[in-house]
């Protein structure tokens, strides 16, 4: 195999498993792995079969993604869930990565707490509350 670094071919190399620390082209391929979980996520809202959240008529958003760190929003209802569950765990089969849903938290606005307390069984993680820290910055505190 070969990458192509500004239009021109590398060397061949052998595709092994993982890179070196520190090499180069780790951010970049990390991207792109990323960038195919964000995919399969915009994929299913554009099926109709996961539900982010609409802001407004034209303006609807569904994660907030930094490197490996990722918020999910959608509607709370268990059709979103199974759609969820069956996103990650495709992104996992395809990607080689494992999703560790025991560090995941499930947050819910205006959810019954039987909801909530079911549905962290189903997808393996634990409830937590609004407000919490992403990239270390407060979401859902007030502003004042």
């Amino acid at each position: 195999m070969s990458v192509l670094v500004n239009g021109s071919p590398t060397e061949d190399f052998v595709v092994g498993k993982g890179l070196r620390q520190g090499d180069p082209l780790s951010p970049f391929l990390f991207l792109l792995v990323a960038e195919g979980l964000s995919r399969l996520i915009r994929r299913a809202l554009d099926n109709g079969i996961f539900t982010g959240c609409k802001v407004t008529n034209n303006l609807h958003f569904h994660t907030l993604q930094f490197v490996d760190d990722i918020v999910i929003i959608g509607d709370g209802n268990w059709h979103n869930l199974w759609t969820l569950k069956t996103v990650l765990l495709r992104f996992e089969l395809v990607s080689g990565l494992k999703i560790n849903f025991f560090k995941s938290k499930l947050y819910g606005i205006n959810l019954e707490d039987g909801f909530l307390s079911a549905a962290s069984a189903f997808l393996h993680c634990e409830v937590d509350s609004i407000p919490f820290r992403f990239l270390g910055i407060p979401v859902g505190a007030n502003p004042r």
